[in-house]
């Protein structure tokens, strides 16, 4: 491809957009990124042109024309308490996204998809071809199980668009931090907290089990899978398997089993009291994931993970106490202000 590739990531600027952009414009091969943000960040990389934009009501289109690829990875986890919100940006966001591209002539869409998509699979090891109908309870799976369905029918419309669907467990880094403290803790979780030796005790829903990967290696796999003739579904994760035993040894304390449907309802209370942003649904969504069997990404794409899932949680956990983030809108660094800000807008209300 005359001079290098075209590469327009939709999402540039959030946990896996900015990983992405940085894994891109490393390699020779590609010759411009189009990154595409809600809001316009103040962070720089190679090779990189920023464009403001929003998926659910901006045309996209101009900013597709002549790419070789589109990479869609903007996704809105909150307003938790406004679904509709949500549903306009993820699911049908997503749907405009993929037509631009495909009115653009785009030869290939890299999707981020989600464990969170899969059906209930607790206890299982899952490859690709299990279900992917989630927890519809749950507004996190319930979109991301749409936007499978909306692919599997763009995938017959557009034959001659190869599309890869990435489905990770929880991906994080030390510069995530403090956007996931704001997404699923919420403003009042101290940061001295997540040091080791400083909880107390931590209760955790009796049978919890997931998987976990560092940013960075979710990023190489979408840069080997652009590189690539590959088609269809690739799991992501680390190992090892993380459970309560594992939390406890990571944050120096001692693990409290408790009952899901306990948890839940406290979880229940204080989302409804607008004193946490992640809804209760998540909790059901997150205590039926089945664990993911990665071959197929490791046989067929040579991805190799460099971090175990222990690493990319000690990461984001010293990032969290340390405000870590970066210069995005959406990894903005934690701050007393931005903890006013969550406050005074509701928790769970802003988007």
């Amino acid at each position: 491809m005359g001079g290098g590739m075209r590469i327009v990531v939709v999402g540039a600027t959030g946990n896996v957009g900015t990983s992405v952009v940085e894994c891109l414009s490393r390699d020779e091969r590609v010759r411009e990124i189009i990154g595409v943000a809600r809001r316009q960040p103040s962070w720089d990389a190679p090779k990189t042109r920023f464009v403001q934009a929003d998926v659910g009501s901006d045309d996209l289109a101009p900013h597709m024309e002549g790419a070789d690829a589109v990479l869609h990875l903007a996704w809105l986890f909150q307003p938790t308490h406004s679904p509709l919100v949500t549903w306009r940006v993820n699911a049908l966001g997503s749907i405009r996204v993929f037509d631009a591209a495909a009115a653009a002539g785009v030869r290939t869409v890299l999707y981020a998809s989600s464990v969170g998509a899969y059906s209930p699979g607790y206890g299982r090891t899952v490859d690709e071809s299990w279900p992917t109908h989630s927890v519809p309870t749950a507004a996190y799976g319930r979109e991301k199980a749409y936007v499978e369905r909306v692919l599997d029918a763009f995938e017959v419309r557009h034959p001659e668009i190869r599309v890869v669907r990435m489905r990770p467990h929880f991906i994080f880094k030390h510069e995530s931090a403090s956007q996931q403290r704001r997404l699923f803790a919420g403003p009042l979780l101290p940061k001295f907290l997540v040091r080791p030796g400083m909880l107390p005790a931590l209760p955790v829903p009796a049978g919890l089990r997931f998987q976990a990967l560092h940013t960075s290696d979710a990023a190489e796999a979408y840069r080997l899978a652009l590189f690539s003739d590959a088609r269809g579904a690739f799991n992501l994760a680390a190992d090892p398997v993380i459970d309560g035993a594992a939390l406890g040894e990571l944050l120096g304390t001692r693990v409290v089993a408790v009952p899901r449907m306990l948890l839940r309802g406290a979880l229940a209370t204080a989302w409804h009291l607008h004193l946490v942003p992640a809804e209760p649904a998540l909790l059901d969504l997150t205590m039926h994931l089945p664990l993911l069997d990665t071959m197929r990404a490791r046989t067929e794409l040579g991805w190799v993970p460099r971090y175990t899932g222990i690493q990319a949680m000690q990461e984001m956990l010293r990032g969290m106490a340390d405000g870590a983030g970066a210069d995005t809108p959406p990894l903005t660094a934690d701050s007393l202000g931005e903890r006013v800000q969550e406050v005074a807008s509701a928790v769970g209300e802003r988007p």
